[in-house]
């Protein structure tokens, strides 16, 4: 992008606020104005807020469309996020037979080839299952099966799998965490019966963090601490839905002080940004009502959860406007080892957030492409 944009008002910096202004065209390039020495929410400050754009790693959907849909459904899912604040994403699966995983991963692999104008950039995979307890499915499909090497190597060849989530005391699985985090992938503990010490050993073998913290895992108790337990007592990054019904608020603030980089995700349905009805979520029917997605049974299955509203939620809970982007921007990107998103700095791509005083979005831009948000 040649020509050279600028937002005014106050910058979130990876060193502090700034009251000044930021240019840019795909990158920024330039980040200027006077340091504050206190949160802009003050009631003294004027001027809209600035922040890196939000980086989501466990998008199922939306837009009324579903990733396991394959063809063009993760372009319609990457626009509706994208204007919402989704600068970046991982497009993630479900449960389903293999040749259902293929054609979703043959549609993102090419999704995360270009970005289009107006998308969120398809950062690759968040394969959430098949290799999951059958035990703990939560509102996955019922075809779970133990992993092998070949067969992730199998499906990477699609599309880039950035992240897996597996329950590490299915047979076989603890040996498969070493094998594919010592070969650089990011391995997550999830859908799990596991015990405490099954957690334990998993990140002693290189997990990395726990998909969805709380949901569809073994829970915490005082003489049988559960996977909760491992991920509250030594996990450094684990992923939480903040959309106020799959986590209560006070198991929110009792993880944001046991996890040092916890990050927030959507885990987003076909029904984010649409009506109340009936939706996909991989082979399953799902029906919104109320804010919330469930199966007939009345399991939770997935959410309606915008990144914003994300934002907006942990602001309610009472963290700083900066520790809350720490949470849905920064340390995404820190987990997937990303330096050149999830932070305003010079060099970085112009992914990037502007928020009036009420905390509404009014521009987005993705790698210095200035977003319509007409119909968000």
């Amino acid at each position: 992008m040649s020509s050279i944009s600028r937002v005014r008002g106050n910058v979130l910096t990876p060193h502090g606020w700034i009251d000044g202004a930021i240019s840019f065209g795909d990158l920024i390039c330039n980040i200027d104005g006077t340091p504050l020495d206190i949160e802009p929410s003050d009631a003294a400050h004027h001027g809209d807020y600035i922040l890196p754009g939000f980086i989501d790693l466990h998008v199922h959907g939306g837009g009324g469309k579903d990733v396991m849909e394959g063809g063009d459904a993760v372009n319609v899912i990457a626009r509706l996020h994208a204007r919402h604040g989704t600068t970046s994403m991982l497009a993630t699966t479900m449960t389903a037979p293999l040749e259902e995983l293929e054609v979703a991963l043959k549609a993102i692999g090419s999704a995360s080839r270009k970005r289009e104008p107006g998308h969120a950039r398809i950062l690759g995979v968040h394969l959430e299952g098949p290799y999951i307890n059958p035990g703990k499915l939560g509102a996955q499909p019922d075809f779970a099966i133990e992993a092998t090497l070949e067969q992730v190597d199998w499906l990477a060849s699609f599309a880039p799998l950035k992240l897996i989530t597996i329950a590490p005391e299915v047979d076989g699985h603890l040996d498969l965490v070493r094998i594919l985090t010592t070969g650089g992938m990011l391995v997550q503990i999830g859908h799990t019966l596991g015990t405490y010490e099954d957690g334990v050993a998993a990140l002693k073998n290189g997990a990395a963090g726990f998909t969805h913290l709380f949901n569809a895992m073994s829970g915490f108790h005082h003489r049988e601490p559960g996977m909760a337990g491992a991920a509250m007592a030594h996990a450094e990054y684990a992923e939480l839905i903040p959309d106020m019904l799959h986590v209560h608020p006070g198991a929110i603030r009792a993880a944001l002080r046991a996890i040092p980089r916890l990050y927030c995700v959507t885990d987003s349905t076909a029904a984010a940004g649409m009506p109340d009805g009936d939706y996909t979520l991989g082979r399953q029917v799902v029906h919104k009502c109320a804010g919330g997605v469930r199966l007939a049974d009345g399991t939770l299955a997935g959410s309606t959860l915008t990144m914003d509203q994300a934002m907006r939620n942990l602001i309610t809970l009472g963290l700083d406007i900066s520790e809350a982007s720490l949470r849905t921007s920064t340390y995404p990107a820190d987990y997937l080892g990303i330096k050149e998103r999830g932070r305003l700095r010079t060099g970085c791509f112009a992914d990037i957030l502007v928020f009036d005083r009420q905390f509404r979005l009014k521009e987005v831009y993705i790698e210095g492409e200035k977003i319509d948000l007409a119909h968000a």
